[in-house]
């Protein structure tokens, strides 16, 4: 675990965590997305996407994976929401009975018991002690649950269904979160990250990629995000490699506070 970071800002707020930072290929030794959210001083409840590594990321950083009440999905690549039938059989064997809420784009439902098949035939159908609910994405219309309204943002990426930027406003003190998600530049990225505490963004390569977020690109269009501070995350070996001396980047272990001042 890396340590604790302050964000300052007027009232507590949100706790997040980075427990993966990485691109699907473990680059860095970092593993794959998945951003935990929770109460100040307490584990968390919320995942902003849920790649393929993240029940040992969750594990590593202490979270409890039965704990987690809502899962945020980007875009529906493994190194996303692959590691979903693993948080699901997890609850199964340790009996959770908390119910689980998926919100990802449309086809998720379809998507997960196709994963959860092919990965474990049979554990699709399983009655269990907990429900898994799965909600649908439309773009720029609010989710909202007791703990916060999740907004996405239709962005450029192609992974057989809409991709989406997601910003996550706290529903207790207003700490608000915004994510890329995978994504080419789209100006759908300033509307999802003004005025955010953290804008946690794609920099995946040096120079222009299909579909995927250049560091180009991305400080060409750098004074237009209205966040008060942005990390990089899900960086490729070539932007690892490259100078980032101008970037502030997310590593595995990271947490950030929101916290008066």
């Amino acid at each position: 675990m890396i340590g604790l970071d302050v964000l300052e800002r007027g009232g507590d707020a949100m706790r997040i965590t980075v427990a993966g930072s990485g691109d699907a290929f473990g680059s860095g030794e970092r593993f794959q997305t998945c951003i935990a959210l929770g109460d100040p001083g307490a584990g968390a409840h919320t995942l902003v996407d849920c790649g393929a590594t993240s029940l040992v990321a969750l594990r590593r950083q202490g979270l409890d994976p039965n704990a987690i009440e809502t899962v945020l999905v980007s875009h529906l690549h493994g190194d996303h929401f692959g590691g979903l039938p693993f948080l699901i059989l997890d609850g199964q064997f340790r009996r959770r009975t908390t119910d689980l809420t998926v919100v990802g784009p449309p086809g998720t439902r379809e998507r997960l018991d196709q994963a959860m098949e092919t990965l474990f035939p049979g554990s699709s159908g399983v009655r269990r002690r907990f429900a898994v609910h799965v909600r649908e994405h439309a773009d720029r219309r609010p989710f909202s649950t007791e703990r916060f309204t999740a907004t996405p943002f239709e962005v450029r990426h192609a992974s057989g269904a809409p991709a989406y930027a997601l910003r996550v406003e706290d529903a207790g003190q207003g700490g608000t979160v915004a994510y890329s998600g995978d994504t080419e530049w789209t100006d759908a990225l300033i509307d999802a990250s003004a005025g955010a505490d953290v804008f946690f963004c794609e920099g995946y390569s040096p120079a222009p990629v299909r579909w995927h977020l250049d560091l180009d690109a991305l400080a060409a269009n750098r004074h237009r995000l209205g966040c008060r501070r942005l990390l990089l995350t899900h960086m490729s070996p070539s932007a690892l490699a490259a100078d980032l001396s101008d970037w502030e980047t997310a590593d595995d272990g990271l947490t950030l506070v929101t916290s008066g001042g």
